[in-house]
Parts: structure tokens; C-alpha cells; sequence
């Protein structure tokens, strides 16, 4: 009897576990990769590091590279890298998506994700995939490169949690309401260390985009990945995209199999609210009502399907968004915005005062269409940290996009639910999944075209491929061999979860410098203290103390590579997000846990903390001595032999490079 998960992993299991059976949950496991995904926010770097790699070709299923974050082109950097990335794939056996055919995510759930693949993406929410039954996670672009030449992934064994759907979303109310729900219980650190299974009746009236968008934000939870069933949903779903080939239905052998399960009744979900500064503050749209809003954006990888602009346009339809509030749309997909642009829906959205972008992450990396200062932005993104948007002092909220557009047209928080019929579209009903006009948003006619997607040339094809390599693009930092002892200052003392976007800054400004890490830098901590990258270099760099969930949201593992290259060794916290400590480790830094959570009292910023026997200690596993103030503190670092082996060796380029002799 297996789950879902189960029966992926064991499928793809090569290490780990008796006799091909799953080890207990915390044992770790290695699997192989099916498929890969990379940006170019973390591709860049991706491929940086497969060359330094030294690997000849893909050997992965499928591996795509996306153009989607970079893509505010204000000066010769995104461009340069747009064309790096291009070549890299041509030269490599990767397909390249071109700039503007959309955002990874939806653009992989729509014409590669199938049930039953892995998938390893350079991107956070690279889960997404999961609404289609995918076993898709999201790591460090070096992951990602050394599972494109065929290495193995490594990852602890999960806890498997059910959640069981019943019921049926009742009108206004759309799956980002759900995913919002499940934040609202579990917090953005409640799904550390788990999977998240879907089962249950309801989940039957959920379409696969409606089922990515909760996959997709499961990542807010910290959790390693989120999966749906593969049933006739599915099925229809890749038949209308043109692979019902690709089809295979996948099921839990027994509902009884979830060893811990959470319940979610779809019919008394209400719409829900993230306020700021985190996906886990979660309240109801109600408790909000009527307070002033001044910009509201629809799209990103989290809503921006076809599903979701189809229901904001024809909320819109035939009416003025209000006088005082910027309107954004961002189609998820060329696919999405080719088949809103026949149907005539983005007439309807234009009409409505709209402003339209390309399809592209946009907004939500901070990529342009920041709100003014002390600004109230609304989106239908996944992340609000604190300055994400662009605008340090705005407050950024999460919606649903029926909420959304119905606050687009009042200027302040509406319960979408307040619409009511009247406002419903013509045809007839309401916005109910059981309205028949519904169905035919779900079932629609694909337009398939893969034009913008290039296929590498023949392996044997007698014309070599030039890699182009614009002045942006700099060398990957030198990995050293671990120290046998540290001592160094604390040069930043930090509280619980603190994002990868406080470690290393999005926003149009540092995102071109994805490539050049000297340059990008100089923007380390940048939000939390200015002067962190001018210290770090004055002292010789250093070690940063940190709370609970320390680097949880995006994948980006610059937040690694930049603090490496300031000559940070060591990073101490109370607890981590899986994602960054991996990121740490696969650059050489230690990351360590205090084994006593209240010796974070002990250490303060600008302390002498010296490890005296670091090396020797890690190598025996043993707990690791710290010395700060004359007291002596005890830390783990709770990574496998495996891994305590790579960060002896000063990264996992040179000990794959060991290994590979």
C-alpha cells in the first residue's frame, strides 16, 4: 500500500532505503530526475555552473530553459544573458522558451508536466507541476545542473500529509482561497520537511490549473512539495493541450495510508486576504472591507491561467476600474494571451482600464509597476515580503483574482461575494463552477503553439555551437577546502524568518546582475542593513546569526553565492528552510543549528566566535564548539555524511569534480 508520493519515489529511488523500500521520514534518499526546469534569475547561474561542471550533454528526459524574470530590458545585461542562455541551450540539448512565452511554471504545467515525472527546477515554486501529478521540486541551480548531466538528487525522506477535500468551492471563492486556508492553520513553517497530498471528493471539482495554483504556493508552507491525483481531470486537461498520450491515471493505493491528515470542507472556505509581510498572516477579505486600495495586479505563476483572466474579465466586463487604482494584468502563458485575445476577453480587460504586460513574472519579482510610497498594492501573487513589490514602505496583500478585479472596480477591499449576480456575466448564472457558462472556461480549445519554444540542434549536427558571453557574465567564485578552525565576527544578528529575498534582494535594479557576482554583492542584507557587504569585506568576513526558518521563501541561491564571495564561513540559527541550507552547503558555508535554541540569547553582532576544532568535529559528526564571551556553546549541523563530506571539500563542484576521477 503506497501514497502517491510513494510510488513516484520508489520508482525513481537510487539510493536509500532496504531492499528498494522508502527509509523512514528524515532518512535521506537520492532519486533521479526526470526533468529539469531552470529561470534566468537563478539559469544564469545554472549553466555557469554546469560548464564549471565540465558535463558534455543533457541527459535528463527534458530540460527547459525559461526567459521570464529578466526580461525589463533597461540596459545590455538581461539582454546579454538572454542571448548566454539561448546558446548554452542550443549547445547543451536543452529546449530554450523565448522571452515572452511566459512564465516557467505555467508554461511547463501547460505543454511538459505529466503525472507520475520528477521534475527539479532552479525556481521555488517549480511544485506547481504537482496540479498535473507531477513529483516536481524546487532546489539551487547547481541541483539542478548536476541532475541535467544525470546525477542523482539527494533529499531527507518526507512526511506524507494527506489533505482530504470535500465539498465544493461555493461562488467568488477559487482554489488561491484554499491554499490561503491551509496557510492560515500551518503558518509558513508548517510544512517543513512534508509533502502535501490531495485526496478526497472535492478534489474532483478543482481543474488542474485551479489545483496548480494550491500546489504552487505550498511552497509558502516550506514545504518540499505538494501533489494531486492524476484522474479524468487530468486526462482532459492534457487531451485539450494536445499530449493525451502522456496521460497515466495515479492514485493512492488506500486513503488510510496518510499517516497525517488535515481537512478542508471547499463549500465554507470564504475569501481569504495574506496581509502584510508574510503568505502566513492570513485573514478573511471581510475583516478588511472597505479600506482604500491603490493598485491591484492579476497574474503571476500563482494566477494567471486562462481559468483565472477569463473570470477577472468578465468581472470587469462592461464597467471602469476605479478612478484612484492601477490595474495590472499579466497572462501566465503566449498560450493564455493568444486565446484572451480571440475570444475577445482582453478587449473586455483593456476596456476596463487594464494595463497590460507581457507574459512574464514581472511585478512579482519586483521586476517593474512598483505601487507609489505607503502605497496598499493588491495581487494575486504568492509572496508579500516586506519591499518585494519594489516600494520598501508599501503594503503588498494576497488575493484570489475574483477578489482582485472586484476590488479593482471599488477602490477598496470588497468581499467578491458582495458582487452577487447581477454582476455575474451574461451567460447566465453566476460565477459558480456549476454555472454553465463555468464548464466552458475549463474545457475550452487550446491554441497550441510551440513556436516560441526552441528545440536544440541534432548532437550530431557538424555546426559547433558558440556559447555568447556578454562583459556581465563573471566567473563563479573559487571554492577552497573548509578550514580545520574558524574565528570570526558576527557580522549580523537576525530574527526569525528571514527570506532569501532579505538575504539577497530582487527588483529590477540587482536582478541583472544575476551573473556577475562581485557586482551583485553589494547588495547582500542590503534591506536589513546597508552597510553589511563594506563591513563584511573591511573584517574579512565573517558569520551571521540567525532565528527560526532562516531563508525561507525563494530557491535563489545567490542568497549563498554573494555572502560566500563576502567571505561569510558560517551561518548560525535556531531553525532553516530546506532549500537555502542545502544552498549553503553546496557553496562551502556551514550552516549550523544551536542545539540549545536559547544560546541564540548568547550571541550578539560584533562578537568573536571561534570554532577551534571545526573541521575535525564535522568530520567525526560531532556537535560543533563555539566560543563567544568566554561561554561555550554547542551547535549541530545536522547534514548527512554525504554532505558533511562536500562541505569539507569546499562545495559540491569540487567534490563532484573528486568524485568524478
Amino acid at each position: 500500500m503506497a501514497t502517491i508520493t510513494e510510488k513516484i519515489l520508489s520508482a525513481h529511488l537510487a539510493e536509500g532505503g532496504v531492499d528498494g523500500k522508502l527509509p523512514a521520514a528524515g532518512s535521506e534518499i537520492a532519486i533521479r530526475m526526470d526533468q529539469t526546469l531552470t529561470q534566468d534569475a537563478t539559469g544564469t547561474m545554472a549553466y555557469l555552473e554546469w560548464e564549471a561542471l565540465g558535463l558534455p550533454r543533457v541527459k535528463t528526459e527534458l530540460s527547459v530553459s525559461y526567459v521570464d524574470h529578466n526580461t525589463l530590458q533597461t540596459d545590455f545585461m538581461n539582454a546579454d544573458d538572454h542571448d548566454y542562455l539561448r546558446s548554452v541551450a542550443a549547445k547543451y540539448g536543452i529546449l530554450f522558451s523565448r522571452p515572452g512565452n511566459g512564465i516557467c511554471h505555467q508554461v511547463h504545467l501547460e505543454r511538459f508536466a505529466r503525472p507520475g515525472k520528477t521534475l527539479l527546477g532552479s525556481d521555488s515554486h517549480t511544485p506547481t507541476a504537482g496540479g498535473a501529478g507531477s513529483l516536481a521540486i524546487g532546489a539551487g541551480g547547481l541541483d539542478v545542473a548536476l541532475a541535467m548531466g544525470g546525477g542523482r538528487f539527494y533529499l531527507n525522506m518526507p512526511k506524507i500529509v494527506g489533505v482530504k477535500l470535500t465539498g465544493e468551492l461555493q461562488p467568488w471563492v477559487s482554489a488561491k482561497d484554499v491554499i490561503l486556508e491551509l496557510l492560515k492553520r500551518l503558518d509558513v513553517k508548517g510544512g517543513v520537511g512534508k509533502v502535501f497530498e490531495y485526496f478526497g471528493p472535492g478534489v474532483r471539482t478543482l481543474s488542474v490549473p485551479e489545483r496548480a495554483t494550491i500546489t504552487n504556493m505550498g511552497a509558502e508552507l516550506g514545504a518540499t512539495t505538494s501533489i494531486f491525483p492524476s484522474d479524468n481531470v487530468t486526462k482532459k486537461y492534457l487531451e485539450s493541450e494536445g499530449r493525451a498520450d502522456q496521460w497515466a491515471e495515479l492514485s493512492p493505493d488506500s486513503f488510510s495510508d496518510y499517516k497525517e491528515r488535515i481537512e478542508i470542507d471547499l463549500s465554507t472556505i470564504e475569501p481569504m486576504v495574506a496581509k502584510p509581510h508574510s503568505p502566513g498572516n492570513v485573514g478573511k477579505v471581510s475583516e478588511l472591507e472597505g479600506q482604500k486600495v491603490n493598485q491591484v495586479i492579476i497574474g503571476s505563476c500563482t494566477n494567471s491561467s486562462y481559468r483565472d483572466l477569463m473570470i477577472a474579465a468578465a468581472i470587469v466586463k462592461g464597467k471602469t476600474v476605479h478612478p484612484e487604482v492601477s490595474f495590472a494584468i499579466l497572462p501566465g502563458s503566449r498560450q493564455v494571451y493568444e486565446m484572451i485575445a480571440k475570444n475577445g476577453a482582453l478587449a473586455d480587460l483593456i476596456a476596463s482600464g487594464a494595463r497590460i504586460l507581457e507574459s512574464a513574472c514581472g511585478p512579482c519579482i519586483g521586476m517593474g509597476l512598483a505601487p507609489r510610497s505607503g502605497a496598499v498594492t493588491v495581487r494575486t501573487f504568492n509572496r508579500n515580503f516586506e519591499g518585494r513589490c519594489g516600494t520598501a514602505d508599501a503594503k503588498a496583500y494576497l488575493v484570489s483574482p475574483e477578489t482582485a478585479a472586484a476590488i479593482a472596480l471599488s477602490g477598496v477591499f470588497t468581499d467578491p461575494r458582495k458582487l452577487g449576480e447581477s454582476s455575474a456575466p451574461k451567460e447566465p448564472g453566476n460565477l459558480s463552477p456549476k454555472a454553465t457558462w463555468f464548464p466552458k472556461i475549463r474545457n475550452a480549445k487550446t491554441e497550441v503553439d510551440d513556436s516560441m519554444i526552441i528545440q536544440p540542434p541534432d548532437p550530431d549536427s557538424p555546426e559547433p555551437v558558440e556559447i555568447i558571453r556578454g562583459p556581465n557574465i563573471r566567473p563563479l567564485p573559487e571554492l577552497k577546502p573548509l578550514e580545520a578552525s574558524l574565528s570570526k565576527e558576527v557580522l549580523l544578528k537576525v530574527g526569525d524568518n528571514v527570506t532569501t529575498d532579505h538575504i539577497m534582494p530582487a527588483g529590477a535594479k540587482i536582478l541583472p546582475l544575476r551573473s556577475n557576482v562581485p557586482a551583485i554583492s553589494e547588495f547582500v542584507f542590503s534591506k536589513l542593513d546597508p552597510t553589511f557587504p563594506k563591513r563584511a569585506k573591511e573584517k574579512g568576513g565573517g558569520i551571521v546569526v540567525g532565528g527560526e526558518n532562516y531563508g525561507q521563501g525563494s530557491s535563489r541561491e545567490h542568497a549563498a553565492i554573494a555572502p560566500l564571495y563576502l567571505g561569510v564561513r558560517a551561518v548560525i540559527a535556531k531553525s532553516w528552510a530546506r532549500i537555502h541550507k542545502d544552498n549553503l552547503m553546496n557553496w562551502g558555508i556551514v550552516p549550523l543549528t544551536f542545539a540549545n535554541p536559547a544560546d541564540y540569547e548568547k550571541i550578539s553582532q560584533g562578537d568573536m566566535v571561534e570554532m577551534p576544532n571545526l573541521r575535525e568535529e564535522l568530520k567525526a559528526g560531532k556537535e560543533v564548539t563555539l566560543k563567544a564571551k568566554g561561554a561555550e556553546i554547542k551547535a549541530k549541523c545536522e547534514l548527512t555524511p554525504r554532505a558533511i563530506e562536500i562541505l569539507l571539500e569546499g562545495g559540491l563542484i569540487p567534490y563532484t569534480k573528486k568524485h568524478a576521477k
